[in-house]
C-alpha cells in the first residue's frame, strides 16, 4: 500500500485548473440551458454537477479510461421517416449545386449570384434546423450535416453565407431564445427574407473574446440598452438585418452587490445607428460578404437580451460548440470533390507510357487523401449523432473535428493540386479557388492553435479532478483501501509497461483486433503521461504551450483512431459493400497514428528529449523577436 500511496500522491493543485484568458472556454462548463453553476441554486448546482460527470470518450481518454457509450457501436440516429426525408433532399440539392450554382462566377462577383440565392431560399436552405412550425425544415444535426457536406463539396463561399446565417448567426435564438424571440425572428430568418450574422470579433479581441470593448448601458427605466462599439470581419455583416451581438454590461452580483462588467448577448436589428463598412477584400471565400459593423448609440429593447444578462460568454461558446461539427461535415464534402478531381486526372493522364495512377507516389497520395477524408467524415457523423442522441458533453470532440477537418482538407487539396500539376495551379481548373477558400477554416470560429489549448486544458481539467478525488481518498486509506489498491496497482502495471486491463474486445470487429489493440496501448500510454504531466507541472501546466500542443495532437490522433475503429467495425458487421476497403483505411490510420502518439508522449515524459527541444525553440523565437526578424548573417556576408 505504501508503494501505491507514493504513486497516487499529487500536489495540492487538484482544484479546477486556473486557466488564462486564452483558455477561458475550457474554464467555463456550458450547457444548452445556459445556467452557470456558480450562480445557480444548490439544487440546480447538484443537478449540474451530475450532468458534468462526463461520459464523453474524448474527456475520459485523458484519464486513461474508455467511455464507450458515445462511440461504440457507431451511432445511427435517423428514424425511417427522417432518413426518407433526407434522401429526398439530397438529390435536388446536389443537382442544384451542379446545374444552377456557379462557384467561379460567385468568386469573381465577390458575392453569391442572385439566381443562386433565390434558389436556395426556395429550397428552404436558410432555415434547415428551424422547427417546421416556425417555417423551417426542422432537420436534426445529422440531416443538417449531410446537406452541408454537399454544399462544402461544391462552393464554400455559398457555404459560409449559409453557415454564418444559421450555424452561428441565429443559432443563439434557437438555443437560448424565448418563445417570443423565436416566434418574432425565426420565420423571417428561415425563409431567407432576413439574413443573420454573428458579431463577436473586435479590433482588440480576436481569440481573447473576453476582452471585447463594445458596451451596452441599461437605461434607468430598465426598458432598453444603449449599444456602442464596433465589430470587424463579420460574415454577412453587409447583408444581414438581424445580428447576435456581444457587449459588456454592468451586472450586479445578487449576493455581494458588487457591480462588474460581464458579457451579454443581444438580438440587434439593423436600423438607426447600425452601419457597416465596405466588403473586405479577402484571400478566399470571396463570394461571402465580410464587413465591419458599427453601433452608434443603438437602442436595443431589454426583451432582446439573449440567454440572460451577463451570460453572453456562455451563449457564444455554446453557439460555436454547436456549429463545429457542421464544419467537419462540409470539409469532408470538400475533400470528396478534390479526391474525385485527382482520380479523374490520375486515371486519364499518361506520362512515361503509363497512367499516373500506376505510379507508387501517386498511389500513396491518393490513399492518404482518402484516409483523411474517411476520418473527417467519420468524426462529423459521430458527433452529430451524439448531439442528436441528447449527449451534452461533446465540446472536446467538436473542437477536435474542426481542427482535424480544416487541416485534412488543406492537405488533401494541396495534394490534389500536386497530382494535377500545372492544371491544378491554373484559375480555370477551380482547385486553386478551393485552396484559397480553405485557408480561413484554420482561423475562424476558434483558431486551431487556441482550440488545441482548449482540447488539452479541458481534457486535463477532468483528469485533474480525478486525481484530486484520489488525493481525498488517501486521507482515509482504511475506508478507501479497495479504491486505492486498484488505482495503485493500475499505476504499477502502467509503469511496468503492462496492460491495466482496458480492452475494446467485443466493441471492435475481430478483423480489426490488431488496430484495436494499438488504440488501447495508445490510450493507456496517453492517460499515464497526462497524469505525469499534471503531477509535474501542477497549475503551471496552463503556461506550457509546447507541452499542451503535443498533448492535443495525441488526443486528436487517439480520438480519430476510435472513431474509425467504430465505423469500420459497423461496416464489417453489416457486411457493407465497401467494408473491406474501410478496414484498410482504418488500419492505415491506426498504425501511423499510434506511432505519432508514441513519439510525442515519449518526448513529453521525464527524461524525454522534449524539454531540450522546447528550450531551443524558445531561444530561437526570442532571438528573432529581439532582432526584429532573421538573426543569421547572409552566406555571402552582405
Amino acid at each position: 500500500m505504501r508503494a501505491c500511496s507514493k504513486l497516487l500522491s499529487v500536489p495540492c493543485w487538484g482544484r479546477r485548473l486556473p486557466l488564462r484568458l486564452y483558455s477561458q472556454a475550457a474554464q467555463t462548463v456550458v450547457g444548452k440551458d445556459g445556467v452557470s453553476t456558480a450562480e445557480a441554486s444548490p439544487r440546480v448546482q447538484q443537478k449540474a454537477a451530475a450532468a458534468q460527470e462526463s461520459r464523453s470518450f474524448a474527456a475520459g481518454m485523458f484519464s486513461g479510461q474508455i467511455h464507450s457509450e458515445q462511440v461504440f457501436p457507431y451511432p445511427s440516429v435517423l428514424s425511417e421517416d427522417q432518413s426518407q426525408f433526407l434522401s429526398e433532399l439530397v438529390g435536388p440539392v446536389s443537382r442544384f449545386f451542379e446545374e444552377v450554382n456557379d462557384p467561379a462566377l460567385n468568386d469573381s462577383l465577390h458575392r453569391v449570384e442572385e439566381k443562386t440565392l433565390d434558389g436556395l431560399k426556395e429550397m428552404g436552405a436558410f432555415g434547415l434546423q428551424v422547427p417546421t412550425e416556425l417555417g423551417g425544415l426542422g432537420l436534426n444535426n445529422t440531416q443538417y450535416a449531410r446537406l452541408v457536406e454537399i454544399v462544402g463539396m461544391h462552393d464554400m463561399g455559398v457555404g459560409i453565407t449559409l453557415g454564418a446565417h444559421q450555424s452561428i448567426g441565429f443559432k443563439g435564438i434557437l438555443l437560448f431564445g424565448t418563445a417570443e424571440q423565436k416566434a418574432k425572428y425565426l420565420p423571417r430568418l428561415a425563409s431567407g427574407e432576413t439574413i443573420a450574422a454573428f458579431c463577436l470579433t473586435e479590433p482588440t479581441s480576436g481569440s481573447d473574446a473576453a476582452s471585447i470593448r463594445t458596451t451596452a448601458r441599461k437605461s434607468p427605466c430598465g426598458k432598453y440598452y444603449t449599444l456602442s462599439g464596433g465589430k470587424i470581419w463579420i460574415s454577412n455583416g453587409g447583408i444581414a438585418d438581424v445580428f447576435t451581438v456581444f457587449a459588456k454590461t454592468p451586472v450586479q452580483d445578487p449576493n455581494t452587490g458588487e457591480i462588474r462588467d460581464k458579457i451579454t448577448a443581444f438580438i440587434v436589428e439593423r436600423g438607426e445607428g447600425v452601419t457597416h463598412g465596405p466588403p473586405e477584400k479577402k484571400l478566399g471565400i470571396r463570394a461571402s460578404n465580410t464587413a465591419a459593423l458599427f453601433f452608434d448609440e443603438v437602442r436595443v429593447p431589454a426583451e432582446n437580451v439573449l440567454g440572460g444578462e451577463g451570460n453572453g460568454f456562455k451563449v457564444a461558446m455554446n453557439i460555436l460548440n454547436n456549429g463545429r461539427f457542421g464544419m467537419a461535415a462540409a470539409l469532408s464534402g470538400t475533400m470528396k470533390g478534390m479526391i474525385q478531381r485527382a482520380v479523374e486526372h490520375a486515371t486519364s493522364r499518361t506520362q512515361f507510357g503509363s497512367k499516373l495512377h500506376q505510379f507508387g507516389m501517386i498511389q500513396e497520395k491518393l490513399a492518404r487523401m482518402s484516409v483523411l477524408q474517411y476520418v473527417t467524415e467519420s468524426m462529423a457523423y459521430m458527433i452529430s449523432a451524439n448531439m442528436d442522441s441528447g449527449h451534452k458533453d461533446f465540446q472536446i470532440e467538436a473542437a477536435i473535428s474542426k481542427i482535424f477537418g480544416s487541416e485534412a482538407a488543406w492537405s488533401v487539396t494541396d495534394e490534389c493540386i500536386q497530382i494535377l500539376g500545372g492544371t491544378g495551379f491554373m484559375t480555370d481548373g477551380g482547385v486553386e479557388r478551393v485552396m484559397r477558400d480553405l485557408r480561413i477554416f484554420r482561423i475562424f470560429e476558434g483558431t486551431n492553435d487556441i482550440l488545441r489549448l482548449f482540447v488539452s486544458l479541458q481534457g486535463m481539467q477532468g483528469a485533474g479532478k480525478e486525481l484530486k478525488s484520489l488525493q481525498k481518498a488517501m486521507s482515509d486509506p482504511l475506508g478507501n483501501s479497495s479504491l486505492l489498491l486498484r488505482e495503485g496497482m493500475k499505476r504499477v502495471r502502467r509503469k511496468a509497461g503492462l496492460s491495466t486491463g482496458l480492452s475494446l474486445k467485443g466493441q471492435v470487429h475481430p478483423e480489426l483486433q490488431k488496430s484495436g489493440e494499438m488504440a488501447v496501448v495508445a490510450l493507456e500510454d496517453f492517460g499515464g503521461t497526462v497524469e505525469e504531466l499534471l503531477v509535474k507541472y501542477g497549475k503551471r501546466i496552463v503556461d506550457e504551450q509546447f507541452v499542451l500542443q503535443r498533448v492535443a495532437d495525441c488526443a486528436i490522433d487517439l480520438y480519430a483512431m476510435i472513431v474509425v475503429l467504430s465505423r469500420a467495425s459497423r461496416s464489417l458487421s453489416q457486411e457493407l459493400p465497401a467494408s473491406a476497403h474501410e478496414k484498410i483505411l482504418c488500419d492505415i490510420w491506426c498504425s501511423e497514428a499510434q506511432s505519432r502518439i508514441h513519439k510525442n508522449l515519449q518526448s513529453l515524459r521525464s527524461g524525454g528529449d522534449g524539454a531540450a527541444l522546447f528550450r531551443n525553440l524558445r531561444s530561437v523565437s526570442s532571438a528573432l523577436t529581439e532582432n526584429g526578424g532573421v538573426v543569421t548573417q547572409h552566406p555571402l556576408g552582405f
